[in-house]
């Protein structure tokens, strides 16, 4: 886990404050390290399991904004990260739609070939760190989130952060690790489910990031 946090680390002083990523990056750190710190306590029963799926979730989403050619589902973030209309929640919660509707299910997949067992044995691990996103979905909403006056009810932010859900994305990404376990066998098909899935974030990523022209 300290490699990751070391990355995650050298990015957040890195970067300019108001970059997108580091909007992002910022508050995953946070929640990285709170989530290193329940494992080292001993929150979790199987905590090998537990640090195994935290760290190959974390490596994709820095491989992802390392790379010249990044996943789809980044894409969005990467291009809109200084566009001067997109607010920083925006960016937040593009970073999460990313991370958890397509990083999520491939880091269970890559958790269990490294354990050598199949996903119904890291569901109590996947449930435990879903609660610590859930924790992230609020740090973004608190520390990001415009004071009631200034986010009215015909405000595109409104209809924007209406328009997602941690829980459906969380669902959504165990049923598609199962699935793409069971295809291990067809590489092909596999393959082919993950571009889907992974263009399918990319385009809930491009609208989350609408630019609503006040940045």
């Amino acid at each position: 886990m300290e490699a990751v946090l070391a990355r995650m680390r050298a990015l957040d002083e890195r970067l300019p404050p108001r970059d997108g990523v580091a909007v992002f990056n910022r508050v995953y750190l946070t929640v990285t390290e709170t989530l290193d710190e329940r494992i080292r306590r001993g929150d979790f029963p199987a905590p090998r399991q537990a640090e195994t799926l935290s760290v190959r979730f974390a490596e994709r989403y820095l491989a992802a904004v390392e790379s010249e050619r990044a996943p789809a589902c980044w894409r969005p973030l990467l291009q809109y990260r200084r566009h001067p209309g997109v607010r920083p929640l925006q960016h937040a919660l593009a970073g999460i739609n990313a991370h958890i509707g397509h990083d999520l299910a491939l880091a269970v997949v890559s958790a269990c070939r490294a354990l050598g067992c199949e996903p119904r044995a890291l569901e109590a691990d996947f449930d435990r760190v879903g609660d610590t996103l859930v924790c992230l979905e609020e740090r973004i909403r608190e520390d990001l989130m415009p004071g009631p006056d200034l986010l009215e009810v015909a405000d595109p932010l409104t209809h924007l952060l209406g328009s997602w859900s941690l829980e459906r994305a969380r669902s959504a990404a165990w049923s598609a690790a199962r699935l793409l376990w069971r295809l291990r066998r067809t590489p092909d098909l596999a393959e082919e489910f993950a571009e889907s899935l992974d263009a399918g974030v990319g385009l809930v990523g491009r609208c989350l990031l609408t630019p609503t022209g006040r940045a």
